[in-house]
């Protein structure tokens, strides 16, 4: 069974990382001067790194000449927090989404007590943080508060509204951006050349543009359309994917609403709906259609009106 694209081509320094820069270089300069916190919180939308960073972290805090910002990536500790390493006994990962409650946050607690088997230090990365409990938060607040010397908390989480002021307060805070979409492509064609699978910049940059910032999520619609597509990807196999209509359907589509053309508009549905597309989606598509329109005419070089390129030409005449 072949590995997930995301998996295989998940970073494992903070060199790697896709731009998050704003956060990888004051950690890297932490790590560089040893000015580590005992807590920190990553925050941001999913799929743009903030797991993996907090992995890399520990990678750098417990890899063998460390702490140091660039893993050797061949000592023990630095191959079991590889991409391919089954996990470290002193890194332990923790999922609030199932493992949230005040059970869980106590025997949280009393392992933080316990000195690492191995290592420097015993970090734990809780991922989805906001889904853990009040009383669970409490339970940890004192551990988190004054841990020993030898733990590390890193906390990841979409939602940092829901996690308690006292907590946030507690943590060395880093906001994870969005991605942009031309990282994201470039990205996509750095792993699509390094597959050997021919990938069009049109359906790259389309992907991208999907993906809303999560470059795991362009990943994983890449690594599906590797299936679907007989030889090259192009947008129109992504669309298909994804369910979306195409840009040159909702042009035409409301060339002909615009010109009033009844005809016309009922057989382009009818066209859209008999190939399986989601009428919800149609809506939304032109719904971003018609943003884009507006966008144009007062920001031309919008990073949104990339997927548009194929078409620039149509685009701007309907714009006007």
């Amino acid at each position: 069974m072949s590995t997930a694209l995301y998996r295989r081509y998940r970073p494992e320094t903070f060199a790697e990382v896709i731009g998050q820069e704003h956060v990888t270089e004051p950690l890297i300069t932490a790590l560089t001067n040893n000015r580590v916190n005992h807590a920190y919180l990553f925050s941001g939308p999913r799929g743009c790194g903030k797991t993996t960073s907090a992995r890399i972290l520990a990678r750098c805090l417990n890899c063998a000449q460390g702490p140091t910002p660039t893993p050797c990536g061949v000592c023990d500790s630095c191959r079991e927090l590889s991409r391919d390493g089954g996990g470290s006994l002193d890194v332990i990962e923790m999922d609030a989404a199932s493992h949230g409650g005040v059970d869980h946050a106590r025997d949280l607690r009393e392992r933080a007590t316990l000195a690492p088997v191995r290592d420097r230090y015993k970090i734990f990365i809780i991922d989805e943080a906001h889904m853990l409990t009040n009383e669970a938060w409490n339970a940890l607040l004192k551990t988190i508060e004054e841990p020993p010397d030898h733990v590390m908390f890193i906390f990841a989480t979409t939602e940092i509204e829901k996690l308690p002021v006292t907590i946030v307060s507690r943590c060395q805070r880093y906001t994870f951006r969005r991605i942009t979409s031309d990282d994201i492509a470039q990205r996509l064609q750095y792993v699509a050349e390094k597959e050997g699978f021919a990938l069009e910049a049109n359906a790259a940059r389309l992907i991208a543009v999907h993906a809303d910032g999560g470059l795991r999520d362009a990943l994983s619609i890449l690594d599906q359309c590797v299936g679907m597509a007989s030889d090259e990807i192009t947008p129109a196999v992504v669309e298909e994917l994804i369910g979306l209509v195409s840009k040159d359907w909702i042009i035409r589509f409301l060339t002909a609403l615009h010109n009033g053309d009844g005809p016309a508009v009922l057989k382009y549905i009818q066209e859209a709906l008999s190939e399986g597309r989601d009428s919800a989606q149609i809506m939304e598509s032109l719904t971003q259609h018609l943003r884009a329109l507006l966008i144009v005419k007062v920001a031309p070089g919008a990073e949104e009106l990339k997927v548009y390129d194929s078409f620039w030409d149509e685009f701007l005449d309907q714009a006007q």
